[in-house]
């Protein structure tokens, strides 16, 4: 949210200077996340000044230029070769002087000393467009005679400065959406730094507000009292639409806030003078001279401003003439009831829409605006009527309207202020200081929250409507603090510190050693938010759309459920950082994934539902990045399978005990799962081309999925034994087999080690080999198998019966044949 200096001022009698006014928004609680100065002509005409022509003559070079003399001022002629066609002597103009910056849009450029055919140049005698002011450039400007030579072009233009705060608005702070809401802040912030009272809130009056004639009287009618509690509208007739003036689009422009015309420019100046959102309809256009709250059926058609056809929920809430819809209520307008350039009679709209019901439709429609955004936080009730008032009156001054009718004000039940009770106990409690009760109340005063009881423990209070977020004795604290200030709270020298025992092992220490293992070997962390949409479930055969964990209140239709997987939001990256020409990655995440039962009711509370932790390997692209001493191997199966084994080995797992089988579905077009006692711990997968183009991915992509928890548990069991180095050699033997292409080399090195268990170390896999001299259907596995007696030497015999014996296995089990 944006902030004006010169806006805010308006209504607080502000006597610091922006900058410290900066500190002080971010002390009371509106941080100011930047701040910009605003001119309403770029550069503020700096180096331009007022001259006067004195002589001017044709360019003995060239048909189309002038070369002037120029008197700007303080005893200087400039000589200015200048090329616009009424350039006469005696003339009064805007010169732009050496070393000035004129800007155009988002360009700029610098006036020089410069020669143009032969003759010295000095300066740029300007038209409006080159200073910003206008957009003729049918000649150079003329001024009024009486202007004297040197006089700042600034001075004679009014060129306004500001600056510009950008806010970071919190969402429980509706009250402060606005110029005045904020401004009662400063008001509060001032008094207690300058430990003063002078500093009050003026909000301009609307005192002479009266209605003119009741020459257009249209109906009001809310059928929905619940999503509306409040509607008021009035009538303006005779309004001619036509540019703003400039004080307006100045105070508009200073925000980021495009001027369009009178009209909308003084609703868009109300809702950020007050926090009130106001919808300006044309009256002509309102059939029946009737204007209807209501809902509409399920998938009613409905053209918003924008151009878009949109399809109505059941619950979104209209406002209608008498016989069709005119504006989505709280968040867009629609096409043929708005406002244009020949509306002469209108009809303001200023209501309180209950916020639940504007969230669901802004989100459900995809439209974020400054009306739905208000609105949805809490708008205040009470400022509906002082906001309707205000607009029409600076109507009446500004667009040379008419007040056409009463104020017709529907407000079946008016929403009270309500109480909260503090005790002084609490406030002293929460905030880790005593603070005078005399300053609490001076606080609470300047924050518009009414005093209504006092006692010797504690208050009574009266919560302003505008405080939609104060509910609690909490709230109120917080208020109180934020407006005396943290900063004046002061800490203690002593630091309270207990010894507390951790579960072993360290679950935050084990990941913290994978990730710097997993970031030693070139993957990068990522972190995904756990909501994502819903439809990568429901359109996916290998996911059951009901076990999605839906949200109440989804704050988009891609944020809608809780992720069964990491798999789809690593591919967001992935995909995201592609079209960055990122091709090369590599990445990892830790996070957890959530899923429930359908089978089972609400009656079994969080039983219905499951979640876990995982760990996600990404891999795709090259190995290494480009150089010109690494090869250029890109990432395989392989790659990835090596890396999940090796964090089984710094954790201590031993993976030959665990059970390897191949998968396949619709998202992988192969791989293989790691199990032990059925329970799967990794599954590591090549991911299929039709998955992949969903995410627009053309490379191949590799991902390992590891059930964090079950991996925790295993590394649970480790316990790492000391072993001397043997005193005894090893021998290294080979054997190269034929077997069938199906035979993988987890089951010959699991059938090794089952026919020798004493003096078999280590099996190893070094050749895999297909093609010529080999039978179809089979292929060439060269293994290395590494003996060990821990107790003595080996002898050539022993070595011979085991090699006999574990190919003799083979054979018999696999039906290998010795090459």
């Amino acid at each position: 949210m944006k902030l004006s200096y010169n806006w805010l001022k308006q209504y607080v009698d502000i006597d610091v200077d922006p900058l410290e006014l900066s500190d002080i928004l971010t002390n009371i609680g509106l941080e100011v996340e930047g701040m910009e100065k605003f001119q309403s002509v770029k550069g503020g005409l700096e180096g331009v000044v007022i001259g006067k022509v004195i002589t001017c003559e044709k360019h003995p070079n060239a048909d189309k230029l002038s070369v002037t003399t120029v008197d700007v001022g303080g005893g200087k002629i400039l000589p200015i070769v200048c090329g616009a066609p009424n350039v006469e002597a005696g003339q009064t103009v805007p010169v732009a002087t050496v070393g000035t910056v004129l800007y155009s849009e988002d360009e700029s450029f610098t006036i020089k000393k410069t020669k143009i055919r032969g003759e010295v140049s000095e300066g740029m005698i300007c038209a409006e467009d080159e200073l910003g002011l206008g957009t003729s450039h049918e000649g150079i400007m003329v001024l009024p005679d009486e202007l004297q030579p040197g006089t700042p072009a600034s001075e004679y233009f009014n060129i306004e400065e500001d600056y510009v705060y950008e806010i970071g608005l919190t969402p429980n702070r509706a009250d402060a959406a606005s110029h005045i809401g904020s401004a009662r802040d400063v008001a509060a912030g001032l008094n207690r730094i300058k430990n003063t009272r002078k500093y009050k809130l003026l909000l301009p009056s609307v005192e002479d507000f009266k209605v003119d004639d009741r020459s257009l009287d249209i109906d009001v009618v809310v059928e929905d009292t619940r999503a509306c509690p409040r509607y008021s509208g009035v009538t303006i007739s005779g309004v001619k639409v036509e540019e703003s003036p400039d004080w307006l689009k100045n105070k508009l422009n200073a925000i980021g806030l495009r001027p369009i015309n009178n009209i909308v420019d003084i609703t868009n100046y109300i809702l950020h003078e007050t926090g009130q959102p106001l919808h300006p309809f044309d009256a002509d256009k309102i059939k029946g001279n009737k204007v209807v709250v209501k809902k509409m059926p399920e998938g009613t058609p409905f053209v918003t401003l924008d151009g878009v056809e949109r399809k109505l929920a059941d619950d979104d809430l209209m406002i209608c003439n008498a016989e069709e819809g005119m504006c989505i209520g709280g968040v867009f307008g629609g096409r043929d009831s708005g406002v244009t350039e020949q509306t002469t009679n209108i009809f303001l709209e200023s209501a309180y829409f209950d916020p639940a019901h504007i969230r669901k439709t802004s989100k459900l429609h995809g439209l974020q605006t400054d009306a739905s955004f208000r609105f949805e936080r809490g708008a205040d009730p009470e400022m509906t009527l002082y906001a309707l008032k205000r607009a029409t009156m600076l109507f009446r001054e500004i667009a040379g309207g008419k007040i056409s009718s009463e104020i017709k004000d529907v407000y079946p039940e008016k929403i009270e202020k309500w109480t909260v009770d503090i005790t002084y106990k609490n406030v002293d409690r929460l905030i880790g200081k005593v603070i005078d009760r005399n300053i609490i109340k001076d606080i609470l005063t300047d924050l518009e929250i009414e005093v209504l009881e006092e006692n010797g423990g504690g208050m009574k209070l009266l919560i302003p409507t505008f405080k939609v977020d104060v509910k609690r004795e909490a709230d109120v604290i917080e208020e109180i603090l934020r407006v005396y200030g943290y900063n004046n709270v002061e800490f203690e020298d002593k630091i309270d510190a207990s010894v507390s025992y951790r579960q072993k092992p360290d679950a935050e220490k084990v990941q913290n050693l994978i990730s710097d293992q997993l970031t030693a070997q070139g993957f990068v962390e990522i972190i995904n938010n756990s909501l994502t949409r819903s439809e990568y479930y429901i359109e996916n055969e290998d996911f059951d759309g009901d076990k999605s964990v839906p949200l109440l209140n989804p704050l988009s239709k891609d944020l809608d459920v809780l992720r069964q997987s990491l798999l789809f939001g690593g591919l967001e990256v992935i995909s995201y950082n592609i079209n960055r020409k990122m091709a090369d990655q590599k990445l990892y995440e830790f996070g957890k994934i959530y899923s429930k039962d359908p089978s089972k009711d609400m009656s079994s509370g969080l039983k219905k539902y499951h979640e876990e932790k995982h760990l996600s390997l990404l891999a795709t692209g090259a190995v290494f990045p480009e150089n010109w001493n690494n090869d250029n191997r890109k990432v395989d199966f392989y790659f990835l399978k090596g890396i999940v084994e090796g964090i089984f080995l710094k954790l201590g797992i031993n993976r030959s005990l665990m059970e390897v089988r191949e998968i396949s579905s619709n998202n992988y077009a192969y791989g293989i799962v790691f199990q032990k006692d059925g329970k799967t711990i990794a599954e590591i997968t090549g991911l299929s081309k039709k998955l992949l183009r969903r995410f627009d991915i053309e490379q191949e992509v590799f991902m390992a999925d590891l059930n964090w928890e079950k991996v925790m548990r295993l590394h649970a069991r480790n316990e790492t034994v000391y072993a001397p180095v043997s005193k005894y050699p090893s021998v290294r033997r080979d054997l190269a087999l034929l077997v069938d292409k199906s035979v993988r080399f987890e089951e010959m090195e699991k059938l090794a080690f089952e026919t020798e268990r004493k003096i078999l170390k280590k099996t190893g896999l070094f050749d895999v080999y297909e093609g010529e001299k080999i039978p179809e259907g089979k292929k060439s596995y060269a293994l290395s198998f590494i003996l060990q007696d821990e107790g003595k030497t080996l002898t050539d015999k022993v070595i011979d019966k085991t090699m006999k014996r574990i190919r003799q296995a083979f054979e018999q089990k696999l039906n290998a044949e010795l090459r």
